[in-house]
């Protein structure tokens, strides 16, 4: 699913039109981003954790000659699933209930076309390939 097809079906879920709901969707996303950036950690209840996290410098070893390296300070960003999410994941009849047609979206449905009655293909007669030749082998 992308973005498209998400703003569709809450469009579809909620009864809104696709414009505000993409603003909406728009605006939740700039918000967390910004909020997330400065260090402070987002979290929706039963849904999602947002954080950045902020790792330390440390030695490590190359694994190829086991030399000792210094791994330098970095910065992540983690997101992390609320038990609400992951047991609707992990057990599906605990998911809210979609209505119908919101996902999978209905198929559109495609204008009548005219069917014109052609008469069957003939096959072309199959080909045989020519053969590989093989290295001789030494002994």
């Amino acid at each position: 699913m992308n973005r498209r097809d998400l703003v569709k079906a809450v469009a579809a879920h909620t009864g809104l039109d696709g414009r505000h709901v993409d603003a909406a969707l728009k605006g939740f996303q700039d918000v967390v981003t910004a909020v997330v950036s400065k260090g402070e950690p987002v979290s929706i209840s039963g849904f999602a954790k947002f954080a950045k996290i902020e790792r330390p410098a440390r030695m490590g070893r190359n694994p190829a000659t086991g030399e000792q390296i210094r791994i330098k300070a970095s910065k992540k960003a983690r997101i992390t699933p609320m038990k609400g999410f992951k047991d609707a994941v992990m057990s599906p009849s605990q998911a809210p209930k979609l209505g119908r047609g919101v996902w999978p979206p209905a198929p559109a449905a495609a204008p009548a076309k005219k069917t014109v009655s052609r008469a069957p293909a003939k096959k072309a007669p199959a080909r045989k390939a020519p053969a590989k030749k093989t290295a001789a082998r030494k002994r």
